[in-house]
């Protein structure tokens, strides 16, 4: 690989634990594109709360041993492919989705450069940045198949909690791209300024007022057809009382109870219907559909992105505890 380092500066874990305890920078290997492979150079590596919990022991997963290179998420520039990748996508502006996985397990973004299969490689139009590039991934990915995996929203009501998270913003974006009228929950003033600039009327204090009695009067006593939960544990009661009937509900992550009780009749009198949406195993269809959609979303300026919380290589475990904290609005990145 000509013109590419032999080693490249990065971050990995050996153990789980605190971010400031196990996290450590340094050179290591740079990795060479297999078959259907991409080597990119990273320009910015996104945080998610699934490489924070993976690194913290939340998941229970039992590391085999070696560096774990974190972050699904990045983006960068195409400088090597392996055989069956096409000589156009050398120089290829791109944003990753999924690397560190199968094969490549424990091989992330968060370093100079990353080999991942060339179909989780999307082209990132020019004008939109590396930072913005580095927040679409599993946000992007997450937030398209929770609004869309029961079909169109168009003409819906649609209740998106946690408005200024990463795939919530997302999510209530498409949904209004989609012709859906969006209620959002919040939990600060700040966020509630960030809801309102992404063009959603309906905006609930979580903290201060009765979500799912503001829901049932803004829709008249409706409710929603659709939910999009970001902690479906602790607000199952909220979802039941604000779903209409044959609503749906899809539900990307259960943070602040694991084994949620679910009381079965409360959904069952409504037909409801329950969608547990793991973004990081999409089926291929679904992840094209959504790269489609957002790069037709990027190349018309229609999605508007949190200005990200960015931290250099060597602070990376300041990013792991920007996102732990919850406090911020948007992404979380990391600047090789």
């Amino acid at each position: 690989m000509d013109g590419i380092p032999r080693s490249m500066r990065a971050a990995w874990y050996e153990r789980s634990g605190p971010a400031a305890d196990v996290l450590t920078v340094g050179e290591m290997p740079t990795p060479a594109p297999r078959a259907n492979e991409v080597l990119v150079r990273i320009g910015a590596s996104g945080v998610n709360p699934h490489d924070t919990k993976r690194r913290s022991g939340w998941t229970g997963e039992v590391l085999a041993g070696g560096r774990y290179v974190p972050h699904s998420d990045g983006a960068g520039t195409v400088v090597a492919g392996g055989p069956g990748v096409p000589e156009q996508r050398l120089g290829e502006r791109v944003w990753l989705f999924g690397a560190g996985r199968g094969d490549r397990a424990g091989e992330g973004t968060c370093a100079e450069y990353c080999a991942l299969p060339a179909e989780r490689a999307f082209p990132l139009p020019d004008g939109v940045t590396m930072e913005t590039g580095a927040t679409l991934g599993v946000p992007g990915m997450t937030a398209h198949r929770a609004v869309f995996c029961d079909g169109p929203v168009t003409g819906q009501t649609v209740l998106v909690t946690g408005a200024a998270g990463a795939v919530a913003t997302y999510a209530a974006q498409f949904c209004l791209w989609d012709g859906a009228e969006v209620i959002a929950t919040i939990s600060s003033n700040g966020k509630a300024e960030h809801a309102r600039s992404l063009g959603i009327r309906h905006v609930i204090d979580y903290r201060r007022e009765d979500v799912a009695a503001r829901v049932l009067d803004i829709t008249a006593g409706r409710g929603v057809e659709r939910v999009i939960e970001v902690d479906f544990g602790a607000n199952i009661a909220t979802c039941a009382a604000a779903l209409a009937p044959n609503g749906a509900i899809a539900a990307y992550s259960s943070s602040r109870e694991r084994s949620p009780v679910l009381d079965y009749y409360a959904f069952a009198r409504k037909g409801a219907r329950l969608h547990f949406v793991q973004g990081m195993i999409l089926s291929r269809p679904a992840r094209e559909d959504a790269a489609r959609d957002i790069l037709a979303a990027l190349q018309q300026r229609r999605l508007l992105h949190p200005t990200p919380h960015s931290v250099p290589l060597d602070r990376v475990a300041e990013a792991h505890l920007w996102v732990e904290r919850g406090e911020g609005i948007g992404k979380s990145l990391v600047l090789p």
